[in-house]
């Protein structure tokens, strides 16, 4: 029998899946995908299971586990990365090697292969900034392609394989800046060391002993509205250019909407085992033995609140699976 999602996942949520197939290397995954590829449409690509969460019945679906590691320097910059290989792990050996352009992504949960598929970001920083390309297999032709940062067309949160591009990526490559100071590693080790310190304070970093830390990070994606609509808010509302920077559009904090419609940290429905963080009102925690039913149905009040309370609609960051 499979192992449930729940013991998968960071979040430690989700039924049994019908098969779970590991891949230990690129060649294995393209293998594996393939043929689960052509007796099933039902199937999950599995990293680090910190972005999703997974219905309590997934008896259907059949998961393949990305395990492949390994990095590759190409020279000049370039470094060609595994996508099995653990993110934060890649992001403190690029500054250790004076790499820079990731290290305010530190403490991010997951794999390399995860994250350009919605553009991971935090700080200032996002996966585009420094990505160069990466190896699709691509489920409609399945075939293998080699794919630009144009190609991947990335937003703010965002991808083509968010947009209904299906796949596995097996591997990414990064461009890193090689004419920065000698001393630059050891600037960029401390600013590795400050961001994880900064995502534990909100309960960010995952601690398997920590019931607040058993999530999948934001649960919600900054909400993106126009200008004029933003004006309509109150003054102490956060905002920010958003990533468009056309003047026309504003980003919202999705935090300080939850909390300004009356859902405080902590905060949970009655006799359900998810709650909101109680460091974070982003970040919607499993406080043990929580179901997935639980935590939707958590994600779905939040959302009702924000509404009537903003007219905004909130976006969920993690994808939802079999629901």
């Amino acid at each position: 029998m499979s192992q449930a999602l729940a013991e998968l996942t960071t979040i430690h949520v989700g039924g049994v899946p019908k098969r779970i197939h590991v891949a230990n290397t690129r060649d294995e995954l393209v293998s594996i995908a393939k043929e689960v590829w052509a007796r099933t449409e039902n199937w999950l690509v599995l990293g680090g299971g910190s972005n999703l969460v997974a219905a309590d019945d997934i008896s259907d679906l059949e998961v393949i586990q990305v395990r492949n590691l390994g990095l590759e320097y190409k020279g000049q910059g370039r470094l060609r990365v595994q996508a099995g290989e653990n993110w934060n792990d890649f992001v403190i050996h690029a500054a250790k090697e004076g790499l820079a352009g990731v290290e305010s992504l530190a403490g991010i949960p997951g794999t390399v292969g995860a994250a350009p598929i919605q553009n991971i970001g935090a700080y200032g920083q996002e996966l585009s900034l420094t990505f160069h390309s990466l190896e699709f297999l691509d489920y409609e032709t399945n075939e293998l392609q080699i794919m630009t940062k144009a190609d991947c067309q990335f937003g703010y949160r965002d991808s083509i394989f968010k947009r209904g591009k299906r796949g596995i990526v097996t591997w990414v490559e990064f461009q890193f800046f090689t004419d920065l100071p000698a001393a630059h590693s050891e600037l960029l080790g401390a600013r590795v060391e400050e961001v994880i310190g900064q995502r534990a304070a909100k309960g960010m970093v995952l601690d398997d002993k920590d019931h607040d830390t058993w999530s999948c990070g934001s649960f919600f994606t900054n909400p993106i509205v126009s200008e004029s609509f933003a004006k309509t808010l109150p003054l102490d509302s956060p905002q920010w250019h958003s990533e468009a920077d056309d003047g026309l559009t504003v980003k919202l904090s999705a935090a300080w909407l939850i909390e300004q419609s009356g859902i405080h940290k902590g905060f949970s429905l009655p006799g359900s085992k998810a709650a909101i963080s109680s460091k974070h009102a982003l970040a919607i925690t499993n406080r043990g033995a929580a179901t997935a039913n639980e935590v939707v149905e958590l994600a779905r009040y939040i959302q009702t609140q924000v509404s009537n309370k903003f007219g905004i609609n909130l976006e969920p960051e993690p994808n939802l699976i079999g629901f």
